[in-house]
Formats: C-alpha cells, structure tokens, sequence
C-alpha cells in the first residue's frame, strides 16, 4: 500500500533513477512531482517514492538557489 505524501514534502522518485522532486498534489493513482528550482511536473507511482534524505533535500536547496541567481 502506498504511504501518503503531503503536498510540498521532498521526495525521490525510485523508477526515474531517484530523481528530487516536491510533492505538488495527487492525480488519480500518482503523485505529481516537480523539480527543485521548478519544471514541468511528472508522475510517479506512490509506490515508487521515498522521503529524501538530508544530504538529498541539501542538493535540492542548492539547485533552487542557483536557478533563482541566474534566472531571478
């Protein structure tokens, strides 16, 4: 069974080779995700996700805050 995710919750994506994304909300049997620092948003199998770690959430932080210096 799959674990409930709350909305804004970091998380990895196991079957995209654990991709970091944000939990945005759910649609029908998946979990929609987006990248840190944004994009289009995907969707996972709730079965296939994870919480990120703390040296996973560091690297998203790092690739939000490198996007907003260069795009603002």
């Amino acid at each position: 069974m799959a674990t409930e995710h709350p909305v804004d919750a970091l998380v990895v994506d196991t079957s995209k080779e654990d991709k970091i994304g944000y939990v945005m909300g759910n649609e029908g049997p998946y979990v929609q995700l987006r990248a840190p620092g944004g994009g289009v948003e995907w969707d996972a199998n709730p079965d296939k996700i994870r919480p990120a770690t703390e040296t996973e959430a560091l690297r998203a932080r790092v690739t939000e805050r490198n996007r907003a210096q260069r795009f603002g």
